[in-house]
């Protein structure tokens, strides 16, 4: 040990999701020794919660399943999908976008040469496929992994949030209507037997965002790092020139001064789970499904170094049910499967309900500006109920009509009632819903018009499988409002993934990637997986700069100060979410 440090390490590495356990990995893998520190008593992030799929495009496994795109497809689209450059900001500068795109092929190739097994979600669209350079094939996932590879690992790690089944994505568009197609039914009795025999041979099979965690923390694990839960890191110390040598981690047994003697990687997510910063930066109290631990400790870290941020009034947004007492529950095929609609609080129709999540959540947002739309309605009828999955009424269905979070009557003027909204605006909206139903062209909003509204649909209900009237009662109306998957706005970084300040300038020896950043996407989400595979990249990116990194100077660690320093985790971690969040500029 030098000077005051408590431990040296090359690379201290903050957060378990993807993107801190890809940065972990790589840094291992180039030879450095790393410490993983995590603020929860659990490793795997929201990560380990999510679906698993990282958006790749031009990526290796696609190609091989004779997929075709190219660098200049995927750039194009990036232009078309998430706008130019200028009108975004330096989170997504064309070098971080290039950067993106160049390391993809890179990364997956030694992600599998060190174990990784992928698979592609060859059905899956871009969210805009419409616009030059759009695809369809280009997520990637995990194949299921067996959880007791892990060993002791397993019992500290997030599998109790994710799906203990071997489940893939693109399982779960057809699985939705099981019991409603042949196609369907198919693909859910492939399921079952592929889960029966994970269990006949004595397999514990994760897929999803398990899966893809399971075989991160496996590649680890056989490396030799270390992860200490329970550890947030609380501030970042700079030495005399401004780089950033080391940190001060609140682990269980007191404050732990860690030198990093190449760098430090913030993966440590955004701030979806502090409810005093989501109303400060996003107007609502926040109904994220995020891992708890998601209270932007990181960022303020950051902010603290002297980094600059961007986009903090954004997230990943999507439509979720509000289970009272509970985790929201994110919506996907509910809104976009035929014989429902989604209405404001006057009974108004005011999106395309089969959109991409984060278009659904904008515009509901939108909406509540002009006229009350949190929460908005999503209204079905019985044929919805009878063909497809309602994941929220099927769990906590009892919860819901209890609560008032869902109501259900035999005609929608009595639905109308229990709804709360205005009569004649509601009967409208039926009324030219329907029409446009018989006709199968929505010309309202255009639902059921791409690729990408059709991967949730019902191909037997023609001639839009999107659209079908609401005639057939019971009918049901269930609350729907602006949910995230998590925050998207933070530090900015640049292509290396190093930490800026706000005169642009890089601040030597601090790394971030994933939610703790900016986004490269900028406000939009161009494809499945836009969350996790740039996180996944980026980690990437930051570990392979700072493995390389001149080592910083031998100093002393200075003093710790203030309470932060010398509280224990959970108590560190309980006033990270009550507390006044940092002054940070405008957005």
């Amino acid at each position: 040990m030098t000077g005051s440090w408590d431990r040296e390490v090359d690379v201290l590495v903050a957060g378990t999701g993807a993107a801190g356990m890809t940065a972990a990995i790589t840094a291992a893998d180039r030879g450095r020794s790393v410490l993983v520190v995590e603020s929860t008593d659990r490793w795997g992030g929201t990560t380990m919660r999510s679906g698993g799929g990282l958006w790749m495009p031009n990526n290796p496994v696609m190609k091989r399943r004779g997929i075709a795109d190219s660098r200049e497809e995927a750039l194009t689209y990036l232009e078309a999908a998430i706008g130019p450059v200028d009108s975004i900001g330096p989170a997504s500068s064309q070098a971080r976008r290039e950067a993106f795109v160049d390391t993809i092929p890179e990364l997956v190739n030694r992600l599998e040469q060190l174990g990784v097994r992928w698979a592609v979600a060859k059905d899956y669209p871009d969210y805009y496929p419409d616009r030059p350079g759009g695809k369809i094939g280009r997520g990637i996932e995990s194949k299921p992994f067996d959880a007791k590879k892990l060993g002791d690992w397993r019992k500290t790690s997030r599998t109790g949030d994710s799906i203990p089944a071997p489940m893939q994505t693109d399982d779960v568009w057809l699985l939705m209507r099981a019991w409603s197609s042949w196609s369907g039914f198919f693909r859910g009795a492939g399921f079952v037997f592929r889960t029966l025999g994970g269990l006949v041979t004595g397999k514990h099979l994760y897929g999803f965002g398990g899966g893809l965690m399971l075989q991160l923390g496996c590649i680890a694990k056989q490396q030799g790092t270390e992860i200490l839960l329970n550890a947030p890191l609380t501030e970042l110390v700079k030495d005399e020139s401004g780089r950033v040598v080391g940190a001060v981690v609140a682990a269980p047994g007191g404050a732990l001064r860690i030198r990093a003697r190449r760098g430090v990687i913030l993966g440590a997510g955004g701030f979806a789970a502090n409810t005093e910063w989501r109303q400060r930066y996003h107007g609502i109290p926040g109904y994220t499904s995020a891992a708890e631990g998601d209270l932007g400790t990181a960022i303020e870290a950051g902010v603290e170094a002297g980094a600059d941020v961007a986009l903090l009034d954004d997230a990943w947004w999507g439509a979720s049910v509000p289970v009272p007492g509970k985790q929201a529950m994110f919506v996907l095929n509910e809104r976009s499967d035929p014989f429902s609609l989604v209405v404001d609080q006057s009974g108004a129709r005011y999106l395309n309900e089969s959109e991409s999540y984060i278009d659904f959540g904008h515009h509901l947002l939108e909406r509540n500006e002009v006229s009350p739309a949190n929460p908005s309605w999503l209204v079905v009828e019985k044929r919805h109920r009878q063909r497809y999955m309602f994941g929220a009424l099927l769990g906590d269905g009892k919860l819901l009509f209890r609560e008032g979070v869902a109501v259900k009557a035999d005609t929608l003027e009595e639905l109308g009632e229990k709804m709360g909204v205005d009569r004649a605006t509601f009967a409208a909206t039926i009324a030219r819903f329907n029409g446009l139903a018989r006709g199968g062209v929505d010309l309202d909003f255009g639902r059921g018009r791409t690729a990408y509204d059709r991967y949730y649909s019902d191909p037997r209900v023609k001639p839009n499988p999107n659209l079908a009237a609401l005639e057939k009662g019971p009918f049901t109306a269930v609350q729907l409002v602006p949910g995230d998957l998590g925050t998207k706005g933070g530090l900015l970084t640049d292509e290396h993934a190093r930490v800026l300040d706000a005169s642009g300038a890089v601040i030597e020896g601090l790394y971030a990637a994933g939610n703790t950043t900016a986004s490269v996407m900028g406000r939009t989400y161009p494809g499945p997986g836009s969350t996790i595979g740039p996180a996944a990249v980026f980690g990437y990116l930051a570990a392979v700069h700072a493995a390389t990194a001149a080592e910083a100077p031998v100093s002393e660690a200075p003093a710790a100060e203030g309470p932060a320093s010398e509280a224990p985790a959970s108590e560190t971690a309980t006033a990270s979410a009550e507390s006044e969040p940092v002054e940070v500029p405008a957005v």
